[in-house]
């Protein structure tokens, strides 16, 4: 898929499951589980030793996935991501190489940002999305709806400590997407193999943005109106 496809699809489904896992094993369950759910859109974290190989086991065993590399934080990591198929690649902070790296490769790349002056640095140097992270710790949804006000051309991806009750909140604040991990992905369900438990949170963020964008606004207690 070229550049502008798999951009598309992250911002259609408005998920990006952040799988950061101990081991090979628990990284491919918890793939396979979030899929299971409807979130096609994968980030293995470099925290991860195995995380090349995982990424290239999910890209050739699944077309539907988008499967990307997290935590990258230079372009030779960038480089072993693209190698093993990653199609984006993100980092915690702002990495201009970065992003200049993916650029050249044709690679979708959302930088992390967290101050005004990162932000728009970060959309300047031509990525497709900027993370906003830690999201949750510095305002939440009104920082969303903050960064969104100024800079309403810029595509914010939110992400740290995003939550059910606060996931149509960012979607309404101005979030094209969203960046979950233990909130979608928690440890004692990888441990037990709970797949339908993974699936049904998988179903319920999904449900969140879907809901959002058909116009259907959130409640302060975590529903839905209309």
């Amino acid at each position: 898929m070229k550049r502008e496809e798999i951009r598309n699809r992250i911002q259609d489904i408005g998920i990006v499951a952040a799988i950061r896992v101990a081991s090979k094993e628990d990284a491919l369950f918890a793939a396979e589980a979030v899929f299971h759910g409807g979130v096609t859109t994968i980030e293995i974290a470099m925290t991860l030793d195995a995380a090349p190989d995982v990424i290239s086991h999910l890209v050739g065993r699944n077309s539907q996935l988008i499967v990307g590399a997290g935590g990258v934080s230079s372009t030779q990591k960038a480089q072993i991501c693209v190698d093993a198929g990653a199609q984006f690649v993100t980092s915690d902070g702002l990495h201009p190489a970065i992003v200049e790296f993916a650029a050249k490769k044709g690679i979708v790349v959302f930088p992390g940002a967290l101050t005004p002056t990162e932000v728009i640095t970060a959309w300047e140097s031509g990525c497709d999305f900027v993370k906003v992270v830690p999201c949750a710790q510095i305002g939440g949804e009104t920082y969303i709806r903050s960064l969104h006000a100024m800079y309403p051309q810029i595509p914010l991806m939110a992400a740290g400590g995003v939550n059910q009750q606060t996931a149509p909140e960012y979607i309404v604040a101005g979030a094209v997407a969203l960046g979950i991990g233990r909130e979608l992905i928690p440890l004692g369900a990888i441990r037990h193999r709970e797949v339908e438990r993974i699936g049904e949170l998988a179903r319920r963020f999904v449900g969140f943005v879907k809901g959002v964008r058909q116009g259907r606004l959130p409640e302060r207690e975590g529903g839905f109106l209309g």
